[in-house]
């Protein structure tokens, strides 16, 4: 059995830099599935990364570059190839890998599994089963790690980040990208997305469509789509027959949450993941969680910020320096869809929290509020929006009790 103090599960973005900022003074092990460290990044191209980080924007492999050589000066004992199939309350971890059967004793255990995509049996389209559907990501590594263009005429349904940035990538091949469809009434990427690979390249954008037929038995020969009402349903009379040999799904993104419901770890529902505190710590103390584990964020350089944070107190919790203090609820107030983290501790001072509206709101102020209707935090924003991340920092100069979130004219 190896002992340490802090195991990180998971070696993308979030768990890279858990496990750097654990290694500063404690025993680490990075336990990682894949055969590279990085997650999803090696495969990500683009440039758009590390501009709050590194203050420059930087492609998917340099930003994972950066941290990779950090924790190659560190004592951290990486194990790649490596997968976890069961974790106990206690911090014992069971894992396989080429070696053979791996049992850890951790003192701290730190989950950074990421996210998975949504694909079509997850969003319930008709027809048959033919080639040429494929996930955002999917379709990504093949054209872009495996060189292979996995069609020539391509439709793209939903509007999420990996959507618009794999219709720029289509269209940078040589394919003939037809459209982007989206099921909602305003698109879910971030706006510069919207503008660099939709609006630049000449991409038409369909909002309040979705695909309700797919054609072919062994090769897409086409799918059929049609606008949707208020309640999302296709409206009748307005379906259309779009020739195509490739469907690229682009329906959302699912936190990895496996391992911490085996665990017993309370999930949010709205988020898909655990609930935490402000120092990333779950309902289970020593179970750390950060990145895309605990929810979709917009931007890597939060999953880095989120993974140090968990990294730091995660070791803090295996030197028993960690002090385990009342949690303050963070309650959805008018306007908002999700917010994390949904605890804070009692003893903090510096917070910050992520959040998203249910609406479009223009001319907006986000607000908190204690109990008695005190204004712990009020600013005001142009403008918010469902598909953009809004993060708020606020000082607490004492205890409030509940805090409330909310989003008005």
């Amino acid at each position: 059995m190896l002992e340490v103090d802090v195991a990180v599960i998971g070696g993308g973005a979030a768990g890279l830099a858990a496990a750097i900022k654990a290694a500063e003074n404690s025993k680490v092990i990075l336990l990682d599935r894949n055969d590279e460290l990085g997650g999803v990044l090696p495969q990500c191209i683009h440039d758009g990364f590390g501009n709050f980080i590194f203050k420059k924007m930087l492609t998917g492999p340099e930003y994972t570059q950066f941290f990779i050589d950090k924790i190659e000066d560190l004592p951290v004992d990486v194990k790649l190839e490596t997968t976890v199939i069961d974790i106990k309350k206690d911090k014992r971890i069971i894992a396989i890998s080429r070696e053979g059967l791996l049992e850890i004793q951790a003192k701290a255990v730190v989950l950074a599994m990421g996210c998975r995509e949504r694909t079509r049996n997850q969003i319930l389209i008709p027809g048959y089963r033919p080639a040429g559907i494929y996930t955002a990501g999917t379709a990504q590594r093949l054209i872009n790690i495996d060189g292979i263009l996995p069609g020539r005429r391509v439709v793209i349904l939903g509007s999420g980040d990996i959507g618009l940035i794999m219709a720029r990538r289509f269209k940078l091949e040589g394919a003939e990208v037809i459209g982007v469809y989206e099921i909602q009434s305003s698109p879910n990427g971030l706006p510069r997305n919207i503008v660099q690979c939709l609006e630049d390249y000449n991409i038409p954008l369909h909002l309040s469509h979705t695909v309700v037929n797919i054609h072919g038995l062994k090769r897409v020969e086409g799918v059929t789509v049609a606008k949707v009402d208020g309640n999302l349903q296709p409206i009748k009379g307005t379906e259309q027959f779009i020739p195509c040999d490739t469907l690229i799904l682009a329906v959302g993104l699912i936190p990895e949450n496996e391992l911490s419901k085996e665990i017993g770890i309370p999930i949010d529902t709205v988020t898909g993941g655990p609930f935490v505190d402000n120092y990333m710590e779950t309902m289970i103390p020593g179970f750390f969680a950060c990145g895309n584990v605990v929810q979709v964020y917009d931007l890597v350089d939060d999953v880095t910020l989120t993974g140090e944070i968990a990294g730091r107190y995660a070791s803090f919790y295996a030197k028993g320096i960690l002090n385990q203090t009342r949690r303050i609820p963070v309650f959805r107030g008018r306007g908002i869809d999700r917010v994390v983290p949904q605890f804070i501790r009692e003893d903090s001072k510096d917070v910050t929290l992520y959040l998203r509206v249910k609406n479009i709101i223009r001319d907006a102020k986000i607000y908190v509020r204690d109990p008695n209707d005190n204004i712990i935090y009020e600013n005001k924003r142009r403008i918010v929006k469902p598909a953009v991340m809004e993060k708020i920092r606020f000082t607490l100069k004492g205890f409030y009790g509940n805090l409330t979130v909310g989003v008005e004219r």
